[in-house]
């Protein structure tokens, strides 16, 4: 059974998304293009329109100039269910 899209976790995870962002200074608009996405795409999971897969994740952590890990370790200090 999958979690609920506004679970305390998923809003964490939103928000340490939206952080790194905008630590990398960039707008929603100049990650989408990173991602060749729209920007509604990133406005859609900042705003809890949209489920954030792990793949997705991943990906924008990667065009934030991360990696895995770096999405790994953010992961880890979300709380447990």
């Amino acid at each position: 059974m999958s979690e609920p899209i506004r679970s305390e976790r998923h809003e964490q995870l939103r928000s340490i998304l939206k952080e790194r962002r905008i630590e990398a200074g960039l707008t929603q608009a100049e990650l989408s293009a990173r991602l060749g996405k729209p920007q509604s795409f990133i406005a859609k999971i900042e705003t809890a329109e949209r489920r954030v897969g792990v793949l997705d994740a991943l990906d924008i952590y990667v065009a934030l100039g991360g990696g895995a890990r770096d999405l790994a370790d953010d992961l880890e200090r979300l709380t447990t269910p």
